[in-house]
C-alpha cells in the first residue's frame, strides 16, 4: 500500500504548498443571502452571537463559545468545524460552488480573500471576498449535503460533475487568475534533478502517457500534481484532475455507463470522470489538461479503458470512435496528458498488459537522498540521530537493490522521513518501529534473521 508519506512529501510538507480545495456552500438558509453576497462579492457566515473567529485558537474553543453562548445543550461539533474551516482552512484560490437547499447548484467562485470581521452585516459578519464566476440555477446531482460549508476535494469524481454541469450552461465566465508556478518551483519542492525534470516534461509532451513508477515513499503522487502545475504554469486546478484505481472500478466509472436517474425509477447514460474531463478539454483546445491516475495497476485496465486503448496513443489523438453504451463519437483532445502512479514494491498487483505497456512511456522514481534538496533539508534540521538513521537506510537500500527477489524498484523511497518539523528520539523511534521494520517483514518475509538483523541497526542507529 502507498505510504501517507508518499501522498503528502516528497520536498515540502503539502500545507506549505498552496494546494487549492473545493468547497460546497450555503449562502444563508436557503440561499437567502445569495443576490446580497453576489453583489458585495463575498461569502458569509452567521455565529454572530460568539464574535469574530480569530480569536480562536481551535475548534473546541470554538464549540465551547457556542454552548455558552448560544444553547449549552447542542454539541455543535458540525458546527465547530465549518467554522474552523471558513476561518483556518479555506484559501485564496480556493473554488467554492454555492448551493441551494439540497437539490440546486446557484453559482461557482473563486475565494480572493483570507477571513475577515465585517459587522456591515450584524448577522453574517464572518466573510471572505470571493470573485462569483458563474451564477444561474443548475439542477445538483443527486442531493446535496445539508451542511452550511463542506470541504468536497477529495471527492474529485463529485468535483468533475459540478465544474461540468457549471461549464455546460451558455453563462459569461470571467479570466481566473490562478497562482503561478514554474519548474523553478517544482524543482524546490520535489527532490528532483533539473535533468531529470526536463526529460520527464519532454516525455509526457512526446508521449502524452506516462507512469510515474517506483517503491512507496519516492514521492510519485507529490510530484504528479506539480508536474502538472509546473508544465501549464499555474495551478489552475480546472485543468488537473485525479482518480485513483481499485479493484471495483469500472468502465462505467471511466467512460460511461447507465445509472440511476434523478427519480430512482429509471437508468440512464451518464459520462464518467475521463470522458467528461475530455469534454472540458476539447472545449478548450489551446490550454493543456492533465488526467492524473493513482495506483493504476490496482484497476481492471482492459476494463477500464475499453476502446480507449487505441484513442490514448499519441499519434491518435483527436481520432474518433463510437462509445460502447451511447453510441456517441468520442476521441481524446490533443493537448490532454495522462499521468499514472505506479507502485513497484506490491506483489499482489499483476503487471500491466503489453497493449497497454506500449502506449505510455515508464519514468523511473527513486530515492533522493543524496539530490540537493535533501541534502539541503537534512543541514537544516541538524540532527545527528537523524543523519544516522538516513546513513543506515542508505546501505539498506544498496542490499535490497543486489537482492535477486527484491531489486532497485523496492528501495525504500526519501519521503518517509520528509515532513518532519521537528526531531525528537520518538519520532525517529516511531519511523524504524512502525513503518521501517513492517516494511521489511513483508520485503523478506522468508528470512527472518535478516529482517532481525537490520531492525536492530536501524534502531541502533537512532539510539
Amino acid at each position: 500500500m502507498q505510504s501517507e508519506r508518499d501522498k503528502k512529501g516528497a520536498g515540502l510538507a503539502d500545507e506549505d504548498v498552496e494546494t487549492i480545495h473545493y468547497w460546497i456552500y450555503s449562502p444563508g438558509d436557503g440561499a437567502c443571502k445569495w443576490d446580497e453576497f453576489c453583489k458585495r462579492g463575498i461569502m458569509g457566515l452567521g455565529w454572530s452571537a460568539i464574535g469574530d473567529l480569530s480569536q480562536y485558537t481551535s475548534k473546541d474553543e470554538m464549540k465551547t463559545a457556542m454552548k455558552a453562548k448560544i444553547d449549552p445543550t447542542k454539541t455543535y461539533k458540525n458546527d465547530a468545524h465549518a467554522t474552523w474551516q471558513f476561518l483556518r482552512e479555506m484559501k485564496p484560490g480556493d473554488v467554492v460552488f454555492a448551493k441551494k437547499g439540497m437539490h440546486s447548484i446557484i453559482g461557482r467562485g473563486v475565494v480572493a480573500s483570507d477571513y475577515m470581521y465585517d459587522t456591515t452585516d450584524t448577522e453574517y459578519p464572518n466573510v471572505r471576498k470571493v470573485k462569483w464566476t458563474n451564477i444561474g440555477e443548475w439542477a445538483h446531482p443527486s442531493q446535496a449535503v445539508m451542511k452550511t460549508l463542506t470541504d468536497i476535494t477529495i471527492y474529485t469524481d463529485y468535483v468533475a460533475k459540478l465544474n461540468a454541469l457549471v461549464d455546460d450552461a451558455d453563462t459569461e465566465q470571467e479570466d481566473i487568475a490562478f497562482p503561478e508556478y514554474t519548474p523553478e518551483k517544482f524543482l524546490e519542492e520535489v527532490y528532483m534533478d533539473a535533468d531529470c525534470y526536463d526529460t520527464l516534461v519532454e516525455l509526457v509532451r512526446m508521449k502524452k502517457n506516462v507512469i510515474l513508477q517506483g517503491a512507496p515513499g519516492v514521492g510519485k503522487t507529490f510530484a504528479a500534481k506539480r508536474l502538472a502545475y509546473s508544465m501549464m504554469g499555474c495551478k489552475d486546478q480546472n485543468r488537473v484532475m485525479m482518480v485513483q484505481f481499485h479493484q471495483s472500478y469500472t468502465y462505467e466509472d471511466f467512460i460511461e455507463g447507465f445509472r440511476p436517474s434523478g427519480t430512482g425509477n429509471t437508468f440512464e447514460i451518464k459520462k464518467g470522470a475521463f470522458a467528461n474531463f475530455c469534454r472540458r478539454a476539447s472545449e478548450d483546445p489551446d490550454h493543456e489538461y492533465f488526467f492524473i491516475i493513482d495506483e493504476i495497476n490496482r484497476g481492471n485496465l482492459s476494463k477500464i479503458f475499453g476502446e480507449l486503448f487505441m484513442l490514448i496513443e499519441n499519434d491518435k489523438r483527436g481520432n474518433a470512435l463510437q462509445l460502447l453504451y451511447s453510441g456517441d463519437k468520442f476521441s481524446v483532445p490533443p493537448k490532454l496528458y495522462i499521468i499514472g502512479m505506479m507502485n513497484t514494491a506490491d506483489r499482489s498487483l499483476a503487471m500491466l498488459d503489453y497493449a497497454l505497456r506500449r502506449r505510455f512511456a515508464f519514468f523511473e522514481m527513486k530515492p533522493e537522498f543524496e539530490s540537493d534538496g535533501f541534502r539541503e533539508y537534512r543541514m537544516h534540521l541538524a540532527n545527528g540521530k537523524f543523519d544516522r538513521l538516513i546513513d543506515c537506510v542508505e546501505k539498506l537500500n544498496t542490499i535490497i537493490a543486489a537482492d535477486d527477489s527484491l531489486g532497485e524498484g523496492f528501495c525504500i523511497g526519501h519521503s518517509y522521513f520528509c515532513n518532519l518539523k521537528e526531531i525528537t528520539d520518538k519520532v525517529l523511534s516511531n519511523i524504524v518501529e512502525y513503518e521501517m521494520v513492517p516494511l521489511l517483514k513483508e520485503y523478506w518475509y522468508d528470512e527472518p534473521i535478516k529482517v532481525k538483523d537490520w531492525a536492530e541497526k536501524l534502531r541502533s542507529s537512532v539510539k
